[in-house]
């Protein structure tokens, strides 16, 4: 079992942040068959490019640094916040010390890609940090950049969700609610399918990785990392086709129209217009539009969180949805 001690302080210094490159690593992952596989219609989609892009580029190397449980630091740097990009990234990637990615390298590159000739003389060449990350750059953009926009407005949403449940429940239904695999334990965050015993994390707190990619509960325990744990946002499903292509009710749609009716069952949680234009693909003026006109009648109230205007159900649109289902 591994379990994180938590303190008061620990609850303060807690946050949240995005990373693109550690989706990227966990993908990879996924399409090599290190871990469990993406989705079924996801898979099919991008095999094509990720089979390619192996033949092509020197996208090997960086597949023989994971494996099904972990991969290098140097390759997924840890993010600073919310506004994490890919470009931030890579920056990061590319700026590591030679000596400290050997390191790294030796301490990973231990499988079956790292016997391919061709892959150990990318690792041990004195380019290799440039050359891992240009073919990562290259999957990024091959593989993952178009649906990034996506995938970043339901984690931006799932970190809004979350707020919402520590100030109306709490941090210990708020960490509860992860995974189900998770509980909150006289003071402690507990995870029983992992194994690391005892964490401290000493005032510093923990970080909370939403993950439009992983399937499962992930946790970093070790520097240059903070206590992480990376847990999968919700909603991603619907993206995939896996579970939530599923139409709007006749009746809802039939009552307020098609877009107005996924607008709608799309408001499970709180989102701001941006956030609805991307993870539902409707331009976002349109998604205004719709969202006033539901507003107007009273199935939707408004209200500012930060610099963004988040929208959410009223008692009647709640009962609207729920009595079409």
């Amino acid at each position: 079992m591994l379990r994180f001690e938590v303190s008061v302080e620990d609850l303060l210094r807690s946050r949240f942040a995005l990373s693109p490159a550690l989706d990227l690593c966990l993908l990879l992952r996924s399409l090599a068959g290190q871990d469990r596989p993406p989705p079924r219609a996801w898979a099919a989609r991008l095999r094509p490019a990720f089979e390619r892009l192996r033949r092509e580029t020197e996208l090997n190397a960086a597949l023989a640094l994971q494996t099904p449980r972990s991969g290098p630091n140097f390759v997924a740097p840890p993010p600073r916040g919310l506004n994490q990009t890919w470009a931030d990234d890579l920056a990061m990637i590319r700026a590591t010390p030679l000596e400290a990615a050997r390191h790294e390298i030796a301490a990973t590159a231990t499988g079956a890609f790292a016997r391919d000739p061709r892959v150990r003389a990318v690792l041990d060449s004195t380019d290799a940090v440039a050359r891992i990350a240009a073919a990562m750059d290259r999957a990024w953009h091959e593989l993952l950049a178009t649906d990034w926009p996506q995938l970043r407005a339901i984690c931006e949403r799932d970190v809004v969700h979350r707020v919402g449940v520590i100030g109306e429940h709490g941090w210990a239904t708020a960490i509860e609610s992860l995974h189900p695999g998770i509980a909150w334990q006289a003071g402690g965050i507990e995870i029983g399918f992992f194994r690391g015993g005892t964490v401290r994390l000493a005032g510093d707190g923990l970080l909370l990785i939403p993950s439009a990619v992983v399937g499962h509960i992930a946790a970093h325990t070790e520097d240059p990392w903070p206590r992480t744990l990376v847990y999968p946002a919700r909603g991603t499903a619907a993206l995939w086709g896996e579970r939530e292509t599923v139409p709007p009710p006749d009746a809802l749609t039939a009552l307020v129209g098609r877009a107005r009716a996924r607008l709608l069952l799309a408001l499970d949680a709180p989102a701001s217009t941006s956030h609805l234009a991307r993870s539902l693909a409707m331009a976002p003026g349109a998604v205004g539009d719709h969202l006033a006109i539901l507003r107007g009648a009273g199935l939707l109230v408004r209200a500012r969180s930060g610099r963004s205007v988040l929208y959410r159900r009223t008692p009647l649109g709640e009962a609207l949805v729920a009595g079409s289902g």
